[in-house]
């Protein structure tokens, strides 16, 4: 007897329908084709045990498996289910009338209960497209699967639950979750919040205008000045994410396995990957490719501590996903964009010792050691990184001070009315959203400067010493400033605040 059984596989951050076509004939064997992996080879074994401790045995015939398209390599034990749903209905088992109208997909365990699988949305959204009347998933996958509308979605703890529910036999039910109230479940009191920072006002001054205008940033300073201690709390100061934001980001944390029984992820991410970090973990790849760090960021803050400590060619892959704010990943046969639209928060000492022209520190370094330290930072890396802000140490007066500063929600509220002014102004433009992403023909249209503005411009960057490439990142940064007071226009007092923001830019600085 002949049965169609549909699963699902993930590449990238889409899934695309597998068709499980099982065949039992006269005589003995178990041919498995269709460019399955190792674990989908070694699913018999754990399919036949599962079957046997529930009592259903494992037909001792010619049991013959296709994964169609054969062409397109499968991988992974989430096909455990399918199969064996397949081979029961083939063998007359359980009732095959209803099999072909939902995707069957879980990890069998030997006595029968189903394990997690990774992509559980982006398998209900592909059902949904494909008109599945429902999918059955392992139960820990069921709250990120039922956020999808207008589908059956059905958690299921063991094998045996499948068999009911294709017999007419069991009560189980579909889940049904309301993703509005979901998105609504945000922290009014973030884990990390502003107040709890002492001093410090010009940085947290910088990390509202990064937020405001989704720049990137790079902090400055000697050990404990508080570099990690901001960089942590700039999620809290984040717009909450839209709806779109969430699907997508929870989309790709879904693919890579780490919702844990979550459902919509409402939080912006905050990555923080070691400086050990390897190249392929950070942007993504493998042989069989996973989103990496810059993905996992998606919507919410990649921070790099200690930046020159990360080895220099892991630095470079990020510079065209900083760029073009997505990663493609090429094999032979196949090719992967995963989504990075990401903030890059870096963090770094002024040099190795930490404390580079402090005569208080207890090891000077020289000029010389300072600039080998800094060429572990690739100038067209710089060029990408909006915000360059100097960290210096909190003075014992304002470590004391018991009074209370001023809190994350307060400053999110600047930032969110400032986010809704660029949203306004980008409306008509698909790939642009905030101030950051201004290619060079938006910025001469919406930062348009008058003479003193221009007037102060040239000065500073005749004075200072300023780079060429650091023009267009003070018009971005000015243009964010002057959002932030809801200013139609970019002023002179907008243009002199971003200028301050371009430490590294200045070829004086190291001396």
């Amino acid at each position: 007897m002949l049965v169609k059984v549909f699963g699902s596989a993930v590449f990238g951050v889409d899934a695309t329908t597998i068709t499980v076509e099982v065949n039992i004939d006269k005589g003995i064997g178990y041919h498995l084709v269709g460019l399955p992996d190792s674990a989908i080879k070694e699913s018999s074994y754990r399919i036949a045990a599962a079957l046997k401790n529930n009592n259903y045995h494992f037909p001792g015939k010619k049991i013959i498996i296709n994964m169609a398209p054969a062409d397109l390599r499968k991988e992974g034990s989430a096909y455990d289910l399918t199969i064996a749903v397949g081979i029961l209905a083939a063998s007359s088992q359980i009732n095959s009338d209803e099999i072909g109208n939902y995707i069957i997909m879980g990890e069998l365990s030997l006595d029968g209960s189903l394990q997690p699988i990774k992509g559980a949305l982006s398998i209900a959204i592909k059902a949904k497209e494909e008109g599945f009347k429902g999918v059955l998933l392992p139960i820990q996958n069921v709250k990120e699967a039922a956020i999808v509308e207008e589908i059956e979605v059905y958690g299921i703890e063991n094998v045996t639950d499948v068999i009911d529910f294709f017999e007419g036999n069991g009560e189980l039910q579909p889940t049904v979750i309301d993703s509005q109230e979901e998105f609504s479940k945000t922290l009014d009191f973030p884990e990390f919040d502003f107040a709890d920072v002492k001093g410090q006002e010009s940085i947290k001054r910088c990390m509202e205008i990064a937020a405001a205008g989704g720049h990137n940033i790079i902090l400055i300073g000697p050990p404990g000045a508080g570099k990690t201690m901001l960089a942590k709390r700039l999620p809290s100061i984040l717009p909450p994410m839209t709806v779109q934001e969430a699907l997508e980001t929870t989309k790709i944390h879904s693919v890579a396995g780490k919702i844990k029984e979550a459902g919509l992820l409402t939080q912006r991410p905050f990555r923080n990957p070691h400086h050990t970090s390897s190249s392929v973990s950070l942007v993504g790849g493998g042989s069989y490719p996973q989103p990496g760090e810059i993905s996992l960021a998606h919507n919410g803050v990649l921070f790099l501590d200690e930046l020159p400590e990360f080895k220099r060619e892991v630095l470079e892959v990020m510079r065209q996903p900083l760029e073009d704010r997505e990663v493609t990943i090429s094999r032979a046969k196949f090719t992967i964009t995963y989504p990075s639209s990401f903030m890059l928060v870096a963090s770094m000492n002024p040099s190795p010792g930490g404390y580079f022209n402090d005569p208080d520190s207890p090891g000077n370094t020289s000029s010389q050691e300072m600039q080998r330290y800094m060429n572990k930072i690739s100038g067209p890396l710089l060029d990408r990184i909006d915000i360059h802000i100097e960290v210096t140490p909190v003075p014992f007066e304002k470590l004391s001070d018991t009074r209370k500063a001023e809190g994350s929600t307060v400053i999110r509220e600047r930032v969110t009315r400032a986010r809704l002014i660029q949203s306004k102004r980008f409306e008509c433009m698909r790939n642009v959203h905030y101030n950051a992403q201004m290619s060079s023909k938006l910025i001469r249209e919406y930062c348009v400067l008058d003479e003193v503005s221009l007037g102060l411009i040239k000065t500073a960057m005749e004075r200072l010493n300023l780079s060429a490439r650091a023009y267009d990142r003070i018009l971005k940064v000015s243009r964010t400033i002057a959002d932030l007071e809801a200013s139609d226009s970019i002023e002179s007092h907008h243009i002199a605040e971003a200028i301050q923001y371009r430490s590294l830019d200045r070829e004086g600085w190291l001396r």
